[in-house]
């Protein structure tokens, strides 16, 4: 049986084997001590104009009116990505771009296509499962500005790349603690790769691990971590040709809270290619030594859609309540 989600967590000096003393119920997550410690991401820093100009915000709506909250990533004028659990079973999301400060958005604008991957299961959107990735179609194409501006999609040939140890970006607008508060202001925390092996190790061996996962802790503290509302946001890290590139859509964590010591769980899109180019009818793959040279750029503003519709290598209120599956872990959302 799957677990249920609650919210993200993360980390890399992952000290201790995760034994079932921290799989324990969002709700008890609450009861950790929080004393003494800076409310940001968390543990993060609040984003500059421009600094993260493909991050989205989303309030997604569903039949019955009820409204929460997830990240998304600009990937070109038309479309963008997010996790499978923020946008399944929602009719409308509501979609700010190029901001800061969510209250002075450069761009809000409504979506109602939503595409998730198909191996995800949207009978259960709350329970924690591999795939968890959605392409978002826009009514609309976006201009491109000085503070929106697509970000490159990790290429299929480093789907399986190992990133232990390699500096990350996650971002967002979620909570700046377990159950604490919300913030108006876009966070962003340095995060360090763990490998999948590791992780796995983490938690009991579980098969929500698998190729398409990858996964990342505190980068120089413990508390570094995505938290509610930041599910469905970007894992980044800078390339050596000094681009930015999207390796990870932030996707679930431990059920002990976002300031654990565990790390948190991020869904690779390089292993989607195919199915990006089957729902958008764009090519998002890319190769490093022509990409700097091509003409047929999908980050490109002169782009268009053409369709409506591992293994590691040697390279909103409160949590949702977890139920641990059959090897007792618990994971959990972050909206």
């Amino acid at each position: 049986m799957w677990g249920i989600p609650v919210l993200l967590v993360a980390l890399f000096g992952i000290s201790a084997f995760a034994d079932e003393s921290l799989l324990i119920f969002p709700e008890d997550a609450r009861e950790l001590p929080s004393e003494g410690f800076e409310t940001r991401i968390v543990s993060g820093w609040p984003a500059q104009p421009g600094q993260l100009p493909h991050q989205l915000s989303i309030r997604m709506v569903n039949s019955a009116g009820s409204v929460s909250s997830c990240g998304a990533s600009l990937v070109h004028q038309q479309w963008g990505i997010s996790a499978a659990h923020c946008t399944a079973q929602r009719t409308t999301l509501v979609i700010r771009a190029g901001t800061v400060n969510l209250t002075r958005p450069n761009m809000i604008f409504e979506a109602t296509q939503m595409f998730n991957h198909p191996d995800f299961n949207e009978n259960f959107p709350t329970i924690v499962q591999p795939h968890d990735i959605s392409l978002i179609r826009f009514q609309s194409p976006l201009d491109f500005n000085s503070v929106i501006q697509p970000i490159r999609i990790q290429r299929h040939e480093d789907r399986d790349r190992n990133y232990n140890g390699v500096q990350m970006v996650a971002s967002g607008w979620g909570r700046t603690w377990t159950n604490g508060n919300a913030t108006e202001i876009l966070n962003w925390v340095y995060l360090t790769g763990v490998t999948n092996q590791r992780c796995s190790s983490l938690f009991g061996g579980s098969w929500i691990i698998q190729d398409s996962t990858i996964c990342a802790g505190g980068y120089n503290d413990t508390t570094q971590n995505p938290c509610q509302g930041d599910s469905g946001g970007p894992l980044t890290v800078l390339e050596k040709d000094g681009k930015t590139t999207l390796v990870g859509v932030t996707s679930f964590v431990s059920g002990r809270g976002c300031h654990a010591d565990l790390p948190a769980g991020f869904v690779r899109p390089g292993h989607y290619h195919a199915w990006f180019t089957q729902v958008t009818g764009i090519d998002f793959d890319w190769d490093s030594d022509s990409d700097e040279n091509s003409t047929d750029d999908p980050y490109s503003s002169d782009s268009n859609s053409s369709s409506e519709s591992n293994s590691d290598t040697d390279e909103e209120s409160s949590f949702e309540k977890g139920v641990p599956n059959a090897n007792g872990e618990v994971f959990g959302w972050l909206h």
